[in-house]
């Protein structure tokens, strides 16, 4: 078991992705137990696997699915909040989760594809920073713990704005600091022990404070920062091992 956790926590994203199919049945069945679930699945564990590239995160990481604190808060968004897995919509999904992919692309309402420059996922090979997507295109879109990697995120920023239709909506998540009034990046800092060290993350370039939600906004989109989580009882949050101050960023452009 302590082997299969260095796996996920170690492991490249795209070998992370091939290898996990057949990690997650041993680790699934291995964690079984009824104190924790997994909404996306509706799986019940004795307990959830640690996680994190710098300070590891205990009992985050539920075993079927990889799903994360913020997967099974967005889950739980979609399900109860919106019209995603009934409403016909054309959806792109930038750099698609593990948690979601299989299930987003049997849902027969979707019209679904999905980018990114590396990841096995991915449909479309592209640049965030040049999507090869027309205006309007697309009436959701999923952009999920990446602008945080991008040394220009105002201009995929100005990507997502492009190819999203009007009157469509989108979830962009990033990595926030709720207490953090301005966003901290400096792109001299390259190593990447000291990336970990400042940003959280080997490959992450910045760390978003209040001041994200005026970014986008400066783009186009309109924003509302919801707390979701806080809907929760603190017996669900335990459960589903979501995080009570995480917010979902939902963007959204004016017709």
């Amino acid at each position: 078991m302590i082997l299969l956790t260095t796996i996920l926590n170690i492991v490249p994203r795209p070998w992370l992705i091939k290898i996990s199919y057949w990690v997650r049945p041993l680790l699934a069945f291995y964690l079984r137990g009824k104190k924790y679930q997994d909404p996306i699945d509706g799986r019940t564990f004795r307990r959830f696997l640690s996680y994190g590239y710098g300070k590891k995160r205990t009992n985050v990481l539920a075993p079927s699915t990889l799903s994360l604190e913020r997967h099974r808060l967005l889950w739980l968004y979609l399900m109860r909040e919106t019209d995603f897995f009934s409403r016909p919509l054309k959806v792109l999904h930038v750099a698609p989760e593990q948690a979601f992919y299989s299930r987003f692309k049997k849902q027969s309402n979707l019209t679904y594809t999905t980018t990114d420059l590396n990841s096995p996922l991915a449909d479309v090979k592209a640049d965030l920073c040049a999507l090869p997507f027309s205006d309007n295109s697309f009436d959701v879109i999923f952009c999920n713990h990446v602008l945080e990697h991008i040394p220009d995120d105002t201009q995929a920023m100005k990507e997502l704005y492009r190819v999203m239709k009007q009157g469509g909506w989108g979830v962009f998540q990033v990595p926030m600091e709720n207490d953090r009034e301005i966003t901290f990046e400096d792109n001299s800092i390259t190593d990447p022990k000291e990336r970990t060290r400042i940003f959280g993350q080997y490959d992450h370039v910045r760390i978003y404070g209040k001041d994200y939600s005026q970014k986008l906004k400066k783009v186009g989109f309109q924003v509302e920062m919801i707390p979701y989580a806080k809907r929760f009882t603190a017996e669900e949050i335990e459960r589903y091992r979501i995080v009570f101050d995480e917010l979902i960023p939902l963007c959204t452009k004016d017709c």
